[in-house]
């Protein structure tokens, strides 16, 4: 009998390790069935799948040039035999998040970007503005650290 990839052979389990099985088909020919390839659903333990000297159907997935060949049981089942494919979930049909701004913070010294953007500012006076807040800021570090402060809080600022 010629094997070729694609056809569906019946074998027998001869042997079982932790990354698949082994099956000897007919004519004498010995393969390998990854344990992706044994069932459909997900395959912790293979012997809980499978036991040495089980009849199975397997489907030729490849020849290798030393004559190895690679099968699958899961590939070998009538589609009437198939196991019903669990919900897969859909990631496009979740509810849609309603994006809600977060509160403008209203501490001294904030510059609220929003505020001028909406108001028509042109880019001119947004910078102006920018600038002054960002000056005043760095008035307020300098004369805290003159006061014996430090950005580290460990109170080394004086000299």
């Amino acid at each position: 009998m010629t094997h070729e990839v694609g056809n569906i052979v019946k074998g027998k389990v001869t042997g079982i390790t932790n990354f698949g099985a082994f099956v000897e088909i007919e004519g004498g020919k010995r393969g390998m069935v990854h344990i992706s390839e044994i069932s459909r659903s997900y395959v912790e333990d293979i012997s809980k799948v499978l036991s040495v000297g089980q009849a199975v159907e397997c489907k030729i997935l490849t020849i290798a040039d030393d004559g190895k060949l690679g099968l699958s049981i899961k590939q070998a089942q009538p589609e009437s035999e198939k196991p019903q494919q669990s919900k897969k979930r859909e990631f496009n049909k979740r509810p849609q998040r309603k994006y809600t701004p977060a509160p403008k913070v209203t501490s001294p010294g904030d510059f609220e970007w929003q505020s001028s953007s909406v108001s028509g500012a042109s880019f001119e006076d947004m910078m102006s503005k920018f600038k002054k807040t960002s000056e005043d800021k760095m008035s307020d570090l300098k004369r805290g650290e003159s006061r014996g402060y430090s950005r580290r809080g460990n109170g080394s600022g004086r000299k």
